[in-house]
């Protein structure tokens, strides 16, 4: 059984880097973010119906990752780590980040957003803090100290009002790693 385990966070606190780390544990796949490769492509002067589109796409992204895990996992050789009773999917980011998103930039979400929170279902959330040192990106918005704690309380808050286990993911990149492989452990 595919486990999905998502990584979410304010922008700058090592979400893609514990994704990978993570997948490179154990050995299975991650979903990258698909907003840097819309913004990438499209620039970062985004409009609120850009943001539906971002959401689209990083559901056709995470829906094709999890078809493609699906099947590496059901055709793994006897003996791989891919063939335990269950295998993890980590995933940079989930609709609960569009919706901050849509809220912090436009003070609204679109209802699609809104209606893929409800609908898709997952096993654990990372919740990363703010407490990395920032690193400047053409594609980030919020190097002031106030936005991210700001965005960390809104994600945070949703973290305690929902019903998934989630974990607060903190220290240097290494902490991160083992608090994160730790929490994993107990849901796989």
């Amino acid at each position: 059984m595919l486990k999905k385990i998502v990584i979410i966070g304010p922008e700058s606190t090592g979400k893609s880097t514990l994704c990978q780390q993570l997948a490179a544990h154990y050995q299975t796949q991650w979903c990258p973010e698909y907003a840097r490769e819309y913004l990438s492509k499209n620039g970062t002067n985004y409009s609120y119906d850009d943001l539906l589109a971002i959401a689209k796409g990083q559901i056709e992204l995470e829906d094709k990752t999890i078809q493609s895990a699906i099947s590496n996992w059901q055709t793994a050789p006897p003996g791989s780590s891919l063939t335990t009773q269950h295998s993890p999917l980590f995933i940079d980011t989930d609709m609960y980040v569009m919706k901050v998103w849509s809220e912090f930039v436009f003070g609204k979400c679109h209802r699609f957003i809104l209606d893929q929170v409800i609908e898709r279902k997952y096993d654990l959330y990372l919740l990363c803090n703010i407490d990395l040192p920032w690193v400047e990106d053409e594609l980030r918005e919020y190097p002031d100290l106030e936005s991210r704690q700001k965005l960390y309380h809104i994600y945070k808050d949703i973290m305690i009002n929902q019903a998934v286990p989630w974990i607060e993911i903190s220290g240097d990149y290494d902490e991160r790693l083992q608090k994160s492989i730790l929490a994993s452990s107990q849901v796989l």
